[in-house]
């Protein structure tokens, strides 16, 4: 009976860290995507994988090579 004394005190104090981790994890976005991973390994640059910013940036990149391509060049052509 005596140990009770020592247990529970003890279990509180391991209940107390395992909420403080939880928190902790929440907090610093531990549980934010957890099947993004795994799926993110069977396709090869789909565009849902890019947050937004990403998305952007990668149809600004497109948009710059499609006007390089199609804006015609100084030169004249040789013979």
């Amino acid at each position: 009976m005596t140990i009770l004394y020592l247990l529970i005190p003890l279990s509180l104090i391991l209940l107390g860290l395992a909420v403080w981790a939880f928190f902790w994890a929440v907090k610093n976005d531990q549980f934010d995507d957890l099947e993004g991973p795994a799926h993110r390994i069977l396709f090869d640059e789909d565009e849902n994988d890019f947050s937004p910013e990403q998305r952007r940036q990668r149809q600004q990149a497109k948009r710059s090579e499609t006007a390089a391509r199609e804006t015609p060049d100084d030169q004249e052509p040789r013979s």
